[in-house]
């Protein structure tokens, strides 16, 4: 696509200041980070008011026959397209650098949503239906059952998945056997602030 011209018939290449000054310390996206990658891109861009380019397909039109408005609105939503493009090539892997290069951002996030965070969702409902699954066995070693329950939430962390870590522990709570109601009864009456590796150290 050839440049598009403004009323004056300057060059879309007199773009404005927009900031890359980070772009190298941010996270690069690979086949597992697609989430973290996504929200420091959307942050970028918000802060620079160019996040509609993600959701808003650029589309051509007659320059010719265009309107001055028509023109101006545009070309900015083509400079902005460009720059969003570099950033988000840029944050990648080489790999996918190489497949997404010539991708406007529109057509990349559709792409990258239907590989990655459909692929991140059914992970992370895989690691919910485990943990809400998680029943400590009689004979089992309460410190295996605990760490396999951490295991879990650290992986909704990764996963980007907020949670309540009180929530945490009533679950890894009811998961014990009732040999253990005792020492619930006394937890809840005695350690309300603790955390799920406090909760460990108690157990």
């Amino acid at each position: 696509m050839s440049n598009p011209t403004d009323a004056s018939g300057s060059s879309s290449s007199n773009h404005h200041n927009f900031s890359l000054i980070s772009i190298f310390s941010k996270v690069i996206l690979d086949s597992s980070n697609y989430n973290d990658w996504m929200q420091n891109i959307k942050m970028d861009l918000r802060s620079e008011n160019k996040e509609y380019v993600l959701e808003k397909e650029l589309n051509e039109i007659d320059e010719e026959n265009a309107t001055p408005e028509e023109l101006a609105s545009y070309k900015k939503h083509y400079d902005d397209t460009t720059k969003v493009a570099c950033i988000m090539v840029a944050t990648m892997t080489p790999e996918l650098q190489r497949f997404y290069e010539d991708y406007w951002p529109y057509e990349m996030n559709k792409d990258l949503v239907e590989k990655y965070h459909k692929q991140a969702r059914q992970v992370k409902y895989e690691v919910i239906k485990s943990l809400m699954a998680c029943k400590m066995k009689v004979e089992e070693s309460v410190c295996g059952h605990v760490q396999r329950m951490q295991h879990n939430v650290e992986c909704l962390v990764r996963l980007n998945v907020h949670y309540d870590e009180e929530l945490a522990i009533d679950i890894a709570l009811n998961s014990l056997p009732s040999c253990y109601d005792q020492f619930i009864l006394t937890y809840h009456l005695n350690n309300s602030e603790t955390t799920l590796a406090q909760l460990h150290n108690l157990l």
